[in-house]
């Protein structure tokens, strides 16, 4: 049977890449006051050219919409890439970053800052930012410490289950410190259903630093990702260092995870669901899935923004309240076409 990705043109690849900056734009000018685009292009352009715009909604579109669109795509396609990835180093169509418990780590991490007060000077976010990554990367030990003990092959099944406990721990442990939280209950309790309310350009530059190096990692890992789907025996027989891969994938995703984490909260099914549609358009090869789901996660989490702040305006929702409505949704109608298809 002929797959999608075998008949897939140029046509659909250049849709697929237009589709993000018509998102962007479209998420720049929808909001509790709508901009016509070709204002919103013009206030763009003269902030590039340290011009001063005639008109008041300069500062609306530049310093509010235009970097919270950006950490919006930025921390999509992240999420959305870590899914794909670990999909294919786990051979399991429900892995994402949170199988492994890393976002849980980070989250735990980001909720004790949040909790405790903890706060770099002349950086507000700076302390539960470095707290989350320090915990995601600290839960990665954890993890792999736990998954060696019981397994030294470290085989894809004992990550999983040490994943999944360890996230139940994180989850219950989070529980317990918003219940003590008093006064700051509320900023905990929201900022675990995810919110990029507040972001700024500093946020949007840590974003893209972390997506290039260590999204970088993860792309230039696609060769080896395909290897995987053939079996960690099969692929370590075609000269795959099998354990250096999955060390160098899941510190790269744990990293990422964790600077996501930090400044957006927790934001689920994005790296469940964006690369399923990725491959129902592009097919399994990572060469092109990797990048189709990076592609593909940034518009998804634009569009949730958007809704986030448009559906009940003024009033702002959750994002990650939206991302787990709409990928649930999205989910159980992609897994039902896939087991009629089966």
């Amino acid at each position: 049977m002929k797959t999608i990705s075998d008949r897939l043109s140029v046509r659909a690849w250049l849709l697929l890449l237009l589709s993000l900056p018509a998102m962007a734009l479209v998420c720049v000018c929808v909001g509790s006051v709508s901009i016509p685009p070709a204002q919103t292009l013009c206030a763009i352009a003269d902030a590039l050219l340290g011009r001063e715009s005639a008109g008041p909604l300069q500062n609306i579109i530049v310093n509010v919409r235009l970097p919270r669109v950006a950490a919006a795509a930025l921390t999509g396609a992240s999420l959305s890439l870590c899914g794909a990835a670990m999909q294919g180093l786990l051979r399991n169509p429900l892995a994402d970053g949170s199988t492994l418990g890393v976002s849980s780590g980070a989250s735990l991490g980001a909720v004790t800052a949040l909790t405790l007060g903890i706060a770099l000077p002349g950086f507000p976010l700076g302390g539960v930012m470095l707290t989350a990554m320090l915990f995601a990367f600290l839960s990665l030990l954890a993890i792999l410490f736990l998954a060696y003990a019981l397994d030294r092959s470290l085989s894809t099944s004992s990550i999983i289950l040490i994943g999944v406990v360890f996230s139940m721990f994180a989850s219950s442990v989070m529980s317990l410190m918003i219940s003590f939280a008093g006064e700051r209950a509320r900023t905990v309790a929201f900022w675990t259903m995810g919110s990029l309310s507040g972001v700024g350009y500093v946020h949007v530059a840590l974003l893209l630093a972390a997506l290039v190096l260590c999204g970088g990692v993860l792309l230039a890992s696609a060769r080896e990702l395909n290897a995987f789907a053939i079996g960690e025996e099969n692929a370590r027989h075609i000269g795959v260092n099998v354990r250096r891969v999955k060390l160098t994938v899941l510190v790269a995703v744990s990293v990422l995870i964790g600077v996501c984490v930090s400044i957006g909260g927790t934001i689920g099914f994005v790296g469940l669901v964006t690369p399923h549609l990725a491959r129902m358009v592009v097919g399994p090869n990572h060469r092109r899935l990797l990048p189709a789901s990076l592609v593909s996660g940034a518009v998804f989490l634009m569009l949730s923004d958007l809704a986030a702040r448009t559906v009940l305006r003024p009033i702002e929702l959750p994002i990650g309240v939206v991302t787990s409505m709409i990928g649930a949704v999205v989910f159980v109608i992609i897994f039902c076409q896939t087991r009629k298809a089966g």
